[in-house]
């Protein structure tokens, strides 16, 4: 399994996305079941609100070879800062869209 992350750029001055790898090495809550090695083969972030830069950056992490993209928690869960972005859902939808079913996408992390 290769995995694109994508972060939310507000948070990432004050979270280093150790969860994140955390649950991805020990095989925990989003990525509970997988049996596969998980490869992460970038991180990046959203952009910036509203997001409309993760389209285009998952897409480029797929060419890059993923075929997951993850959403951090800090997008659609909102931690650490108990504030979720409010356009996840539209980045969700979009990043789907535009990448087709040639990837799956999961929408957190933790």
């Amino acid at each position: 399994m290769k995995v694109g992350l994508i972060r939310c750029m507000q948070t990432e001055d004050i979270c280093p996305a150790t969860t994140d790898f955390k649950v991805m090495k020990e095989k925990k809550l989003a990525f509970e079941g997988v049996e596969d090695e998980i490869e992460v083969i970038g991180v990046i972030s959203c952009g910036g609100c509203p997001g409309k830069k993760a389209i285009q950056r998952a897409a480029e992490m797929v060419r890059r070879g993923a075929d997951i993209i993850v959403l951090a928690s800090c997008i659609t869960r909102g931690n650490p800062t108990g504030f979720a972005c409010p356009h996840s859902e539209q980045m969700i939808t979009a990043i789907k869209k535009n990448n087709g079913d040639s990837i799956r996408l999961i929408d957190y992390t933790h």
